[in-house]
């Protein structure tokens, strides 16, 4: 009988297991923030550092402090989505500017795992960022650090306002709009689904709505 249990156990876990790294493809609008508490995502910090000191929700946003270093991410993975993200800047200050949304993170959770990365910095929304052997046909032969730059000049709102950054990622395209404005693409990526996340990190910042809809 003992031994019975422990197979159900561990087929119970691979099951969860399964379920957990299912990549999802949105068919209709899905809500990642319910706008109460951190249900569906999960955090990786960096020297195992309290998320509670960075990470909390007030008033119905997720507020970031900036510090300690990390990130919070999605606990299950999307594919072939647009995803919408209302933020802003509380305020900003030299070395206290920068996020950034991350999109297709691979495991295990590391700080920074392999993913695209959406430029949250103040002033230099819609950079794309390849990070830890993440690549596209336009970041090839860069530095792995350096960013893809945004076409044309920002699109930013004053510190202090919401703004809109809209990522489509349509299989191994990932392309970024900041206010309505289109700013840049990632053609070719060797990455086209994983998790969802934003960076802590060095900026004070809020959220407000975080969704998907299926591509158009």
């Amino acid at each position: 009988m003992r031994f019975i249990f422990i197979l159900l156990c561990l087929a119970l876990a691979a099951t969860v297991s399964t379920a957990a790294q299912e990549t999802i493809t949105p068919t209709n609008h899905i809500e990642l923030f319910n706008g109460k508490d951190f249900t569906g995502w999960t955090f990786c910090m960096r020297s195992n550092a309290n998320p509670a000191l960075a990470w909390t929700v007030t008033n119905g946003s997720i507020h970031c402090a900036g510090k300690p270093g990390g990130y919070l991410r999605t606990t299950r993975s999307y594919s072939n989505y647009a995803l919408t993200v209302e933020w802003r800047f509380v305020k900003v200050a030299p070395k206290a500017d920068n996020t950034g949304i991350l999109v297709h993170m691979q495991l295990p959770d590391n700080v920074w795992p392999p993913c695209i990365q959406n430029q949250g910095k103040n002033n230099n929304q819609g950079d794309l960022i390849y990070m830890s052997g993440a690549e596209s046909k336009e970041h090839r032969g860069m530095a792995e650090t350096a960013p893809v730059p945004k076409q044309g000049p920002a699109n930013e709102k004053p510190v202090g306002e919401w703004n809109t950054v809209l990522t489509v990622c349509s299989t191994n395209d990932v392309k970024a709009y900041v206010n309505g404005k289109f700013m840049n693409e990632g053609t070719e990526c060797t990455l086209s689904s994983g998790f969802i996340g934003f960076q802590s990190e060095g900026g004070e910042f809020e959220i407000r709505k975080v969704f998907l809809e299926p591509l158009k």
